[in-house]
């Protein structure tokens, strides 16, 4: 065996081994944020730029540093939909369809509530919440995958914190939904 077939091996190896660690907690990532045929098409732009830089994966931090690239590669998958979507408006203006057809999707409340209310924030203070929350990151791993100091993270995740409540808060004013001591008058268990 020569040379390069051998480091040819080691790579597939190490790129096997991070796929192994970090596919499940990058596609829980892509889940929550958008549909399944978009999480699959990001999910292999991902685990392309995993087989090109395994070599650069720090020790240790091998979920957030995927989680990073993950959200690199969606908001490009996001902004090219939305770019599809401008140009489908523009032809609907030109050329409407014959007919429309209405189609709606059960979402369970909290979950409805919680994604208006993230809707609300700031893309920064929904993300790092997001992060936190859904993808069940640490601190120290948010701050690999936003690019920041931890010391940031932990700021921004306590703002984001107090925002979100106080989104919800003024969602259910007057609702009955929120007790006047400012505790949920729903059974939380």
């Amino acid at each position: 065996m020569d040379v390069s077939e051998k480091h040819g091996g080691s790579d597939r190896a190490r790129f096997e081994t991070l796929l192994d660690s970090v596919i499940e907690p990058v596609r829980r990532f892509l889940a929550r944020r958008v549909d399944a045929a978009t999480a699959d098409e990001v999910l292999g732009e991902v685990m392309v730029v995993l087989w090109r830089r395994s070599d650069e994966v720090p020790p240790g931090e091998e979920i957030p540093w995927a989680v990073g690239v993950a959200r690199r590669q969606l908001a490009n998958a996001l902004r090219s939909m939305r770019r599809r979507e401008r140009l489908v408006a523009r032809i609907i203006t030109l050329d409407p369809p014959s007919h429309t057809r209405g189609e709606t999707e059960a979402v369970e409340p909290r979950t409805d509530l919680v994604r208006e209310a993230l809707g609300r924030l700031s893309a920064r203070d929904a993300e790092v919440l997001r992060l936190s929350f859904w993808d069940d990151l640490g601190v120290s791993e948010i701050a690999i995958v936003l690019g920041v100091s931890p010391n940031a993270v932990s700021l921004r995740l306590h703002r984001a914190k107090r925002k979100l409540a106080a989104t919800v808060r003024k969602m259910h004013e007057g609702d009955g939904h929120v007790a006047a001591g400012g505790e949920n008058t729903d059974d939380d268990r």
